[in-house]
């Protein structure tokens, strides 16, 4: 393999033929860069669409109420259907492949915050301690509310960063007192959203949100957690319990979507899921069927060159070179073109993605790409490698069609050859 006199040769060849193998290579090397953009890309999306999930656990289940539009045990439509704290108990307790449970009381009207001199209008989210692992709140200063907070009904808040530049400006809010529609409340905890979305958002306990603002045992929404489960068929399931439940209690038809809605998180994460599977094999298929064209070039480049060489091939036969060495001659050259080739494809390919990787990355860095859908949409190691090894064989199977031809040539045949 290591012959001197068998490399110059092929290079010779190779020289005597460079418009020939530039565009033999050329069709290779295209093959395996649309391999690594298509990858890249398909990386990117998932990566982006995976980001947007990471926001809340991708296990989290919404339900709210509305009216109800199908009669039911001889009760018309139009009944208003109302959670209550008793759901709350019904949820967490007896709610099958249920995990976490929060309830939201949402405020009336619109709630003034003042501090000092400072004033403003801010969105409340009236909570219990569980919403903080559920939607993935991250407080960066105090605490969370907790389960005391509940049971003694504390006028207690957290506060959104923005919340408290606009309040507090540098001063710690952390202990200070902050009057929502002029009571006061005792800020415990600051959170930050690095998406931005909920900067302006505070949470005070469900319990002492009820009672202040008149909302007896009234309950608008609930967030749970349900168990992880690997099928849409599953996730469907649970939500499917949980109404049948639910709608029992409200005397409604469970599969009235108007008396009560809900959105499982987790079948629409695994629906979504199975759509980049399903864009992975298509990129695969696209790109080593691309792949697949340039090899079927190279393999008929080959068979030019066995033609072109007949008398050559003869020649060394008949100076007694075995068929392995001929065969040998033919793979090396083969599989010389495809891995050269492929290689810089490749590396014009990964060096493109990250290349628009590193602009992404500093998009974000200026703060400029909060609700990207598309993040490093980069090649990995293990793909690229498995590309290569990919490569190399296909340049071996295409090399070896013309190599064996070449070495069943006859040297007296191949003495009689014009050509």
């Amino acid at each position: 393999m290591f012959d001197v006199d068998v490399w110059q040769e092929i290079f010779s060849t190779i020289k005597k033929n460079k418009l020939r193998t530039f565009l033999t290579g050329f069709s290779v090397a295209w093959g395996i860069f649309m391999l690594m953009i298509l990858l890249g890309s398909g990386n990117g999306l998932q990566n982006g669409v995976t980001q947007q999930f990471s926001n809340n656990s991708i296990n989290i289940m919404w339900l709210w109420t509305g009216d109800t539009s199908i009669p039911f045990e001889g009760m018309k439509e139009g009944r208003t259907i109302k959670f209550n704290n008793a759901d709350y108990d019904y949820l967490k307790d007896k709610g099958e492949n249920l995990e976490n449970v929060s309830s939201r009381y949402y405020l009336p009207g619109t709630i003034m915050y003042t501090y000092k001199n400072e004033y403003g209008s801010f969105e409340t989210s009236s909570c219990h301690p569980a919403l903080l692992g559920m939607e993935k709140v991250n407080v960066i200063s105090g605490r969370f509310i907790n389960d005391l907070d509940m049971s003694d009904f504390r006028k207690v808040i957290v506060i959104g960063d923005n919340i408290k530049k606009a309040l507090f400006k540098e001063e710690d809010p952390i202990g200070k007192y902050v009057k929502l529609n002029s009571v006061p409340f005792k800020v415990i905890g600051v959170t930050f959203d690095k998406d931005r979305r909920n900067e302006r958002t505070s949470y005070i306990p469900v319990t002492t949100a009820q009672r202040i603002f008149n909302g007896a045992d009234r309950v608008h929404t609930f967030a749970v957690t349900t168990k992880m489960v690997k099928t849409v068929e599953e996730a469907e399931a649970i939500t499917d319990k949980v109404r049948e439940g639910l709608a029992k209690r409200h005397k409604f038809d469970p599969t009235d979507k108007k008396a009560m809605g809900s959105f499982n998180m987790l079948a629409q994460y695994i629906r979504t899921m199975k759509i980049f599977q399903a864009i992975k094999l298509f990129v695969w298929i696209i790109g080593i069927g691309t792949l697949i064209a340039g090899i079927v070039g190279v393999s008929n480049i080959m068979l030019i060159l066995v033609k072109e060489r007949t008398r050559e091939i003869g020649i060394r036969k008949a100076l007694g070179a075995t068929p392995s060495s001929v065969i040998g001659l033919v793979l090396l050259e083969s599989i010389l073109i495809t891995t050269v080739a492929g290689y810089l494809g490749l590396m014009v390919g990964v060096g493109i993605m990250e290349a628009i990787n590193y602009g992404l990355e500093q998009s974000l860095a200026a703060g400029g790409g909060d609700r990207m859908f598309f993040l490093n949409p980069t090649v990995d190691f293990t793909t690229a490698i498995t590309s290569m090894v990919i490569l190399i064989v296909s340049g071996a199977l295409a090399g070896y069609l013309p190599a064996r031809k070449a070495a069943n040539v006859k040297p007296i045949e191949a003495l009689r050859d014009e050509n």
